[in-house]
């Protein structure tokens, strides 16, 4: 009876069956799937948790005098209402219900911090106040504002004193208030509790106000305080901002009770009633950013402002630059979203490539099983529905496993992307099998004896389909070096131009393969023994399946060729982004004039110190001709030339800076090209701090000098200057192990030290550059793990093939050590073309994407000014580390399954009958 009939039921069990008799590679079989769904479900949950954690460090980051919603109204006018009415609405009552009004038109994504929230009553404008014994650092009175702010007492420590009260019921028109002041107030203004301090009304009179206690904030950092940074820390302000030598004076602030606000009447006209919304960090989602800059247009300008006015107060006026905190990170964002494909599609194409082949191998075991089922008279449907049915019994449960330990790993974060991918994988895995079994079995016939590419060749189905993937990949390639990465447009074509590029070298490879082997066996035939002709012949005559095998290899070296490039390129930017904001692997710097004496000699011998090169820096000296002033550096000309040319920083020899020096009084100079554009080759007179003239000329044009950060500089011979302005004030130190600690040591306290490793660790700004980092070098190792895992099915799929032949080559009179040759032999040149050809795909990959990639949103944070475009380049290590491991595994591999047959005897393999 046939299981497959439309009228009769199976008397046994078909997948019950079917996992009995192959337990090991069911188990093998659900282990794949559920480390693929696991790798799957984490790549969109990483990927949120790192854009999450990037947006909040965004906005926490920033000062919360920008971050907040900043909303005001001024107290009606005297003409336009009566004062008591005015009083009443400056009341703490009126203004917390203001505040609950406003906090109720809010609607999410913008959500809150109520606990860093605040409300109050604050004067207009600054007021002098002439008491004799507050300090005055020009002669100028010093100024404060008189804030009454709800929440003082949860907000602050009481220092010294008690808080503030309001006597009575307050009003315009009470002659004295009580306040408090911050702890940095009382140092700079030198209060006290009990200082008293007269402020002039609007009458002509003063209102006194009596400092009854000194607080600290609870929590320094907060938006409470830091909204308004007047309210903790006083200010040295300038009577005219713009004049840099104009009078300073000391500008600080009064905190008076919420209850003494109508007293501010007295002081002008027109307080102003504040509330100031602080963003909850803990709310903020990246799928939420666009509703979020919606919802904040929205409250500086827009319905939501409007509803807020109809709530509380029809003059309000909204203020905050958080949008530009938004905008600032989705920009940064949009930079990283290709290459965040990028990394997605490389590993998720090795893994549907090995799943793919996990079905295939499992076809062809069962190869004779299936064409005798088919003979018998089951049909294709329910031939591919049998084996749909068994791998769906073990994929499912284990891409659930997977989901829920991608869940359990990383908590806070979406699970439909998740949950998607895993269904992805789980679909692949459940179709790999019965779509290779219909494919091969959609005719009844008699199992072939060969399958390789002599008997087999290519349809021109798979031509059609080869041509179209080709211009498909052509397309995106032209698409990604016009448009580049930073569009942020989230094409998936242009993310997936890499991967495209490397199926078709893959393709191309297993058309061409062959040929070479082919020519090579034949001049191996003509030497002694048949063990190099044979495996050559073989390798040249090897099976149509290993398409499969091929482009899981060359789609993971092309993934991790590009993945490790990026990462190199990262890492080279950031490196010389340091060594520009540094000049050196160290440098000292003094704060007051010329370095200590002695102290080269001491930075010498700190541990790790290779060479110190030592420059004088002035930053005052002015060219004659009323030019601005331009940093000009002294230097020994040997000594300075040779740091030069180690860091690459305007290499320079050093006979540049002496050969017109011996010559005549003109100091050779090398110079940045704005300055050699404004004075040329020709001399012009430089005037130096002690007053003295030197004449420099112009001589070498460079763009970077490491004694310098900025954009204009002169470098002269240190001999040619005067005096008193050669002695040095700069150290640059050579020695990437050199030991910071002992350099702090040695410099004292007189001397900043800055060192190039502390300065690179700075550039990793966002959780969300960081987290690119790990993805890609999460996508380097799972293709690289794919890899091997593709390697390892295919030599598992020809491992009968093998074994029986080495054993009837053995009754023939090949020795086993001949056989443990020819079966490493026959695997490496497939090998060593795979390899080849991986380095040459992922370099050719790299070098046709490179015009369209930038790396500097990754490698560097946006306060950080790139000093230039960070294109992609290929790097040597990523493209052949991983060729060479795919050689070395093949060989471990074949090696292993050489010795492992020629333990077995060679009975079993000679049954009469098989057609292995």
């Amino acid at each position: 009876m046939i299981p497959f009939g439309r009228g009769e039921r199976a008397a046994v069990p078909w997948v019950r069956t079917r996992l009995r008799s192959a337990p090991g590679a069911a188990l093998a079989f659900a282990l794949l799937v559920a480390v693929t769904a696991c790798l799957a479900a984490a790549f969109p949950r990483a990927l949120d948790r790192y854009e999450d954690a990037g947006l909040r460090r965004s906005v926490e980051r920033t000062p919360a005098s920008q971050s907040v919603v900043r909303l005001s109204a001024p107290a009606p006018l005297t003409v336009e209402m009566p004062q008591d009415q005015r009083e009443e609405l400056l009341r703490p009552a009126t203004v917390k219900h203001d505040y609950e009004s406003i906090l109720g038109t809010l609607r999410r994504p913008f959500v809150p911090d109520l606990s860093q929230s605040s409300y109050g009553v604050t004067t207009s404008v600054n007021h002098e106040v002439t008491d004799p014994w507050l300090p005055r650092p020009s002669g100028q009175p010093a100024r404060v504002a008189l804030v009454a702010q709800a929440g003082l007492a949860d907000h602050a420590r009481l220092r010294e004193g008690r808080l503030p009260r309001a006597s009575g019921t307050p009003t315009a028109t009470t002659p004295e208030v009580e306040a408090a002041v911050s702890a940095d107030t009382a140092k700079s203004l030198r209060i006290r509790a009990g200082s008293v301090l007269h402020v002039p009304d609007a009458n002509q009179g003063t209102l006194t106000v009596r400092v009854t206690g000194i607080v600290a904030p609870r929590d320094r950092d907060g938006a409470y305080w830091t909204a308004e940074p007047l309210l903790r820390t006083p200010a040295l302000m300038r009577v005219a901002p713009a004049d840099p030598d104009s009078p300073r004076y000391w500008l600080g602030a009064l905190l008076l009770a919420p209850e003494a606000a109508p007293v501010l009447l007295r002081v002008e006209e027109l307080p102003k009633r504040y509330w100031r919304l602080a963003p909850s960090p803990n709310t903020l989602h990246l799928r939420d950013l666009g509703e979020l800059e919606s919802a904040v247009a929205s409250l500086e300008s827009g319905p939501s402002l409007q509803q807020m006015r109809e709530a509380a107060d029809l003059l309000m006026e909204s203020s905050t630059d958080l949008d530009d905190v938004l905008a600032s990170y989705s920009r940064l964002r949009s930079g990283l979203s290709t290459l965040i494909s990028i990394a997605a599609f490389g590993s998720g194409a090795v893994a549907v490539v090995v799943l793919a082949m996990a079905g295939g191998l499992a076809a062809d075991r069962r190869r004779t099983e299936l064409a005798l089922l088919r003979a018998r008279g089951a049909s294709l449907p329910g031939l591919a529905a049998r084996l749909l049915a068994e791998t769906t019994v073990v994929a499912v449960p284990a891409g659930t496993l997977g989901l829920a330990v991608a869940v359990w790993a990383l908590p806070g974060a979406r699970t439909l992307p998740a949950a998607l991918a895993v269904l992805a994988v789980t679909v692949v895995a459940c179709a790999a099998l019965p779509l290779r079994a219909a494919a091969a079995h959609r005719h009844i016939r008699i199992p072939a004896l060969r399958h390789d590419v002599t008997s087999v060749r290519p349809s021109r189905r798979r031509t059609v389909a080869e041509l179209t993937l080709v211009t498909v990949a052509a397309g995106a390639v032209v698409t990604l070096r016009r448009q580049g990465t930073s569009g942020g447009s989230g094409d998936q074509l242009i993310a997936a131009a890499p991967v495209l590029v490397g199926v078709i070298a893959a393709l191309l490879l297993v058309r061409l393969h062959p040929l070479p082997l082919r020519g090579l066996a034949g001049p191996a035939g003509r030497l002694r023994g048949v063990v190099g002709h044979l495996s050559l012949a073989r390798a040249g005559r090897s099976s149509v399946s290993a398409v499969l095998p091929l482009l899981a290899l060359l789609t993971a070296l092309t993934t991790a060729s590009f993945g490790g490039s990026v990462l190199a390129g990262i890492g080279e930017s950031r490196d010389h982004a340091a060594l520009l904001a540094v000049g050196a692997d160290a440098r000292l710097d003094s704060t007051v004039g010329t370095l200590p004496a002695g102290l080269t000699d001491r930075v010498r011998r700190v541990s790790g110190v290779r060479e110190v090169t030592a420059v004088g820096v002035a930053h005052e000296k002015r060219p004659s001709d009323g030019r601005q002033a331009v940093p000009v550096v002294g230097v020994d000309p040997g000594g300075y030339a040779e740091l030069t040319r180690r860091t690459g920083l305007g290499a320079f020899p050093g006979e540049a800076l002496k050969k017109d020096r011996e010559a005549g009084a003109v100091l050779p100079a090398v110079a940045s090209p704005d300055m050699a554009r404004a004075h040329g080759s020709a001399p012009f007179p430089l005037t130096t701090e002690d007053g003295s003239s030197v004449t420099v000329r112009i001589v070498l044009v460079r763009d970077t000098t490491p004694a310098v950060t900025g954009a204009d500089f002169l470098v002269v011979d240190r001999a040619g200057l005067g005096a008193a302005a050669a002695g040095p004030t700069t150290l640059l130190v050579t020695g990437p192990e050199a030991d910071g600690r002992a350099l702090r040591e040695a410099a004292g306290d007189a001397v900043s030290v800055r060192l190039r490793a502390d300065e690179r660790a700075q550039y990793v700004d966002s959780p969300l550059q960081s987290g690119v980092e790990h993805l890609y070098t999460a996508a380097v190792a799972a293709g690289a793990g794919y890899a091997v895992l593709a390697l390892l099915l295919s030599l598992l799929r020809a491992a009968p093939e093998r074994i029986a032949l080495l054993a009837r080559l053995r009754t023939m009179g090949l020795t086993r050590r001949q056989g443990r040759r020819m079966l490493v032999l026959e695997s490496l040149p497939q090998a060593v073309l795979a390899a080849a050809g991986g380095v040459l795909t992922g370099w050719v990959t790299i070098r046709l994407l490179s015009p369209g990639m930038d790396l500097t949103a990754v490698a560097l944070p946006p306060s950080v000014a790139a000093p230039e475009r960070t294109p992609l380049h290929a790097d040597a290590w990523s493209l052949t580390v991983p060729a060479l491991s795919v050689v070395a595994v093949t060989v471990g591999i074949a090696g292993a399954q050489a010795w492992w047959a020629g333990r077995r005897g060679a009975v079993r393999e000679l049954r009469a009958g098989d057609a292995r």
